[in-house]
């Protein structure tokens, strides 16, 4: 297939998808290797980027998305009518940056951190996607585990946690007693 062609056929999959797409679905539908795959992802988000179109192509770990172009936000919500997107109380920015410095962790873990409960913030933060289950502690009792998401990785434009600012003095200890994810068993994961 010429370059054009795969150029737009991608193009297509991410607009018709709205998701993030995985990098090896991607390379199976257009029958291509990942080189290829990261040759056309770089070609078109540069597009989109030198004729500052209204949308971009990011990457979200191993998965593309069509995003639309956060300065247009303004007309996007006008358009739509929706209102201005909702803010997220300092509790809640507070549990967000314990579970995205320290995935996975426990409910307990983030309590024992802010000293107060947090079952309403957590689950504030399941209802508007920023945060996921992703299994369950190996210990009596068996709690749940939480993350980060694709969503809390598009609101704050990052690929992966791995580009969050390091913070000076931000050590909260080891996550539920230095679990690691050999003691995780994931459901459905």
């Amino acid at each position: 297939m010429e370059e054009n062609k795969l150029l737009y056929a991608l193009e297509a999959i991410l607009f018709a998808s709205g998701d993030p797409v995985p990098a090896d679905r991607l390379c199976a539908a257009l029958d291509i290797e990942r080189p290829a795959l990261d040759e056309l992802f770089f070609e078109l988000s540069g597009e989109y980027d030198r004729m500052n179109r209204g949308i971009r192509l990011i990457r979200l770990g191993d998965k593309l998305q069509l995003v639309s172009r956060p300065e247009y936000s303004a007309f996007i919500r006008a358009a739509l009518e929706s209102g201005k997107a909702p803010m997220l109380s300092p509790a809640a920015m507070e549990v967000l940056a314990i579970i995205a410095y320290k995935q996975p962790v426990t409910r307990a873990y983030i309590e024992q951190v802010r000293g107060v409960d947090s079952s309403y913030t957590i689950s504030s933060l399941l209802d508007k996607g920023m945060i996921e289950n992703c299994g369950r502690l190996d210990v009596p009792g068996r709690p749940a585990l939480y993350r980060t998401s694709e969503k809390f990785l598009r609101s704050f434009v990052l690929t992966s946690v791995e580009q969050l600012p390091y913070i000076e003095g931000f050590d909260l200890g080891e996550p539920d007693g230095q679990m690691t994810l050999d003691s995780l068993e994931a459901d459905g994961e």
